[in-house]
């Protein structure tokens, strides 16, 4: 109960549990998710999950040069990073969302929002 100058602990408790169960919830989500990047036009495509585990790759046959590795090199990455950045940006989207105006206070993990 609160006497108007201290928080309702009570109150408290029972927000940072619901909080707890959302965030659990968003994370197994996030690890069933998949993102798909791709670079060269579409000639490459990567398939990121959400524990930022690279899952498939595909390579148009096109872009096979055996006089230009690199080249297929950087598409690989790009793609790869393509797929994982889309990772990111739907985490920070989904846990930003649960913790509405928690996110930046002090003691949040760092670049969670």
């Amino acid at each position: 109960m609160s006497n108007g100058k201290m928080p309702d602990l009570g109150a408290l408790m029972k927000q940072a549990q619901k909080l707890q169960g959302d965030v659990a919830k968003v994370q197994e989500e996030l690890a069933k998710m998949q993102c798909e990047g791709a670079a060269g036009g579409g000639l490459v495509t990567a398939t990121v999950n959400g524990q930022f585990e690279l899952v498939r790759i595909k390579i148009d046959r096109t872009v096979v040069d055996p006089n230009d590795i690199g080249m297929l090199e950087d598409l690989v990455t790009a793609a790869v990073n393509a797929a994982a950045t889309k990772i990111r940006e739907t985490s920070k989207e989904k846990m930003a969302g649960i913790m509405g105006p928690m996110a930046g206070m002090p003691g949040m993990p760092p670049g969670l929002f």
